[in-house]
């Protein structure tokens, strides 16, 4: 048997976490492979991990893809942009436990081997599917902030997150404050 940190780093939630991790380090024009790293090894992978040129710009398409899903505003339109992807960009489900290194799990993609861009895509529409199927909503959102380009992944059930951290929130409160303030002090609560 798995200890729970093995099982859990294959986890649906952690799967989709780092699914917007990725997404988020990717964004950047000329991504470093170090951070990209970084992320992969923050949410499990096992190390070392070295990333060449090609394959970051691999994940950095990949991760283009994935911003889809976060963008959608309904769980209709995330559904239509993970079918587009899973039918476009996947193999058929199937079980690996990485020759018993790690606990079993599903993947599409087509092979243990297969390379980091189609792996990342993969499993992050698989986990990202999921979501979708268990809390019938989108799995996450893109920051809500004019400055922040971030995406996250929704947290269950209560209000639904418009940013993607608090600090993001709270400069957006607080320029939304001093716009209210700005003209003269004369201005009435908003």
């Amino acid at each position: 048997m798995f200890d729970d940190d093995r099982s859990t780093r294959h986890s649906v939630l952690t799967t989709a976490r780092r699914a917007a991790a990725l997404v988020n380090v990717l964004a950047d024009d000329r991504p470093d492979p170090g951070e990209v790293a970084a992320v992969l090894l923050e949410y499990g992978e096992a190390g070392p991990v070295e990333l060449g040129p090609e394959e970051v710009a691999g994940m950095r398409a990949a991760a283009a893809l994935l911003r889809e899903v976060f963008a959608a505003a309904t769980a209709d339109e995330a559904a239509a942009v993970l079918n587009r992807l899973l039918r476009e960009h996947t193999g058929p489900l199937r079980l690996t436990s990485h020759g018993g290194t790690a606990p079993w799990h599903a993947h599409v993609d087509r092979d243990d081997d297969a390379p980091w861009a189609e792996w990342l895509l993969a499993s992050s529409c698989l986990a990202l599917a999921v979501l979708v199927w268990d809390r019938q909503r989108p799995p996450g959102r893109a920051c809500a902030s004019g400055s922040c380009r971030n995406v996250f992944v929704s947290q269950g059930s209560g209000p639904e997150r418009r940013y993607c951290s608090r600090r993001c929130a709270t400069r957006e409160r607080v320029a939304a404050h001093r716009g209210r303030h700005s003209g003269g002090g004369t201005q009435g609560p908003a």
